[in-house]
């Protein structure tokens, strides 16, 4: 069933076409991953369906009593409101309450806001966070998101992930998504558009399936130039090792494909750069010893004991505010110590690239090509040696961009730029805090390629699932102020997230069952008091099994092949069941607890 499309729309921006003659649509049942370079169109494409955007001609087409909702990258929320307002609006507490829906959305996404707290109070990320709240309450037919994931944390991402899988029933329901994290695109997408130069490719699946296909049209077609071509077979090599069933859903011919693939090596070499990076750095890179980092009067990290090793590659994880930069400053030197002490090996150098385009300010005023121009004459990639200005352009610039004012750069193009003078700086150390910002997926996998072959210690922080088991081979997490080795790797990391949050929830019902209890000690006695008593104790112990019973189905829902439809189905089911249980159990111990304090 057709629910929102456009037919015939061109539009054009002073400098560009956007879109010529474009006609396209989104059907019940759809999940659309949108991806293509920055400035390409994906997100005027979303408003442009939305309506908040009128194209220059054709036509927007939408079911009749269409509900539509749009994450916007900006917002109009007032700035005296409250959290809880935006969200829930004016309705009494017991309607919202007991919506499961808005509970899980409130838990998901904001459970570590007072949402008393003015929208005014709130950093850029957590208003952002309000917004996709404020959305994800409301009742859609068609839900357009544009880059939710930003400001999400890893256990926020797969929250997201769930919450969009098991939104409406199979069939049910349109979504179209932009996004550069790729791992979140194979979570929720049965479909990826491609926006590129004026029109819209349409592919089947997810990212890797999009990968796959993308590099069979580019083989039959042989226009594309080989570079790319090389890189598509890198990224695809390394999916299909890791993951092949996320490739082997669609229906098209793939053994032409995957022969391009068959005598493509892995995407680095361990051993060879493990021996480079200890030529590079000996056996002292940076240990971090029994350390303990105070700040503001809080404990951020405690008694941290980690030796880094020549050539490691690490992926760091935590909740926003967890410590994670604060241990790579504790790397790079810019935090110190409060306990303990960092012992850095002699010949380290270390270079980080951060979040604040820091390096950038003193050379606004520059052009590129003269920038670049400071540095020596030749960088090496793997076995090959480049100018700067050509590893420039393998990051995606283009000769004529070369000439640019720097601040005339956007913002991914100065995201490379900072990347590409923190390597010309030749560190053996590289430290990249959310290095994915402002990129798309293309600038991604380039940024990935050049990280493949650069022989050192390498350590990312970053909520970038993807980027994270891609570019690293093993992950810790900071959590409580400790640093925890996951074996497991990210999956591990959520099992641990989500068996948290059961015993949180379990120590809240154990505390909320004393108070009750203290409460009515005086007001009521006799066998009717210990029969409300005995029942509010049973309820409570459903309450806590009812959401261990939630937490586990997510838990599995996130693990489970995103292609099997007709098993995501049985646990939607499940969960709805299980949902409405606790519901009404919840809804019953509130009961109990007025009459015992009647």
């Amino acid at each position: 069933m057709h629910l929102v499309g456009i037919e015939n729309v061109s539009h054009e921006f002073p400098n560009r076409t956007v879109f010529d003659s474009l006609t396209i649509a989104i059907h019940a049942g759809d999940r659309i991953g949108v991806v293509g370079r920055n400035g390409d169109g994906k997100s005027t494409l979303l408003r442009i369906m939305a309506g908040s955007l009128v194209p220059d001609s054709g036509n927007v087409i939408r079911r009749s009593d269409l509900r539509l909702g749009m994450l916007d990258q900006t917002d109009s929320m007032n700035d005296d409101d409250t959290i809880l307002h935006v969200v829930v609006g004016d309705g009494p507490e017991h309607e919202w309450a007991s919506n499961p829906r808005i509970r899980d959305v409130l838990k998901g996404l904001l459970s570590d806001l007072d949402t008393a707290s003015t929208i005014g109070s709130l950093s850029g990320g957590q208003r952002r966070r309000v917004a996709l709240a404020q959305l994800l309450v409301g009742d859609w037919d068609v839900v357009l998101l544009d880059e939710p994931t930003n400001h999400l944390d890893v256990t926020g991402v797969a929250w997201l992930a769930q919450h969009i899988v098991q939104r409406w029933p199979n069939g049910q329901g349109g979504l179209a998504v932009v996004t550069h994290d790729r791992w979140f695109l194979d979570a929720v997408s049965t479909e990826t558009w491609e926006v590129h130069d004026g029109i819209v490719d349409r592919y089947e699946g997810g990212y890797a399936a999009y990968t796959l296909q993308r590099l069979e049209r580019q083989r039959q077609a042989s226009t594309m130039e080989e570079r790319r071509q090389n890189l598509l077979r890198k990224e695809l090599a390394w999916l299909r090792r890791g993951a092949p069933a996320r490739t082997s859903k669609p229906k098209f011919r793939i053994e032409a494909a995957n022969a391009l693939i068959e005598n493509v090596p892995a995407p680095r070499d361990t051993v060879e750069l493990g021996k480079m990076a200890t030529q590079r750095l000996g056996k002292d890179v940076v240990d971090i010893l029994d350390v303990t980092v105070e700040l503001g009067g809080k404990t951020i990290l405690r008694d941290i004991e980690w030796r880094l090793a020549p050539g490691e590659r690490t992926g760091i994880l935590g909740a926003n505010g967890a410590g994670k930069s604060t241990l790579m400053g504790l790397i790079d030197g810019r935090t110190q110590p409060t306990a303990g002490r960092v012992k850095t090996g002699k010949t380290v150098v270390v270079r980080r690239l951060d979040q604040r385009l820091e390096g950038l300010d003193d050379i606004m005023d520059d052009r590129v090509s003269a920038v670049i121009a400071r540095y020596r004459t030749e960088y090496t990639v793997g076995d090959t040696t480049m100018s700067p200005g050509q590893l420039l352009e393998r990051l995606g610039f283009s000769t004529a961009q070369l000439s640019t004012e720097v601040r005339n750069l956007s913002g991914g193009q100065k995201r490379r730029l900072q990347f590409l003078l923190i390597l010309l700086d030749e560190p053996n150390v590289l430290l990249l805090d959310e290095p994915t910002n402002d990129l798309d997926t293309d600038m991604l996998a380039a940024m990935e390629d050049v990280l493949d072959t650069w022989p050192g210690t390498l350590i990312v922080v970053s909520h970038d699932r993807y980027l994270l088991e891609r570019v690293t081979d093993n992950q810790y997490a900071v959590m409580n102020g400790h640093l925890r080795h996951l074996p497991g790797g990210i999956d591990e990391y959520l099992r641990i997230e989500a068996a948290q949050a059961v015993d949180a929830a379990r120590g809240a019902t154990a505390q909320n069952s004393a108070r009750g209890t203290s409460a009515v000690a005086s007001a009521m006695s006799g066998a009717d008091r210990r029969v409300l008593e005995k029942e509010m104790q049973a309820l409570e112990r459903k309450i806590a099994k009812l959401t261990a019973d939630v937490d586990g189905i997510h838990a599995r829902m996130a693990e489970h092949d995103q292609g099997d439809y007709a098993g995501l189905t049985a646990l939607s089911d499940s969960l709805r069941e299980i949902e409405n249980d606790l519901e009404t159990t919840e809804e019953r111990w509130l009961e109990v607890v007025d009459s015992l304090e009647a």
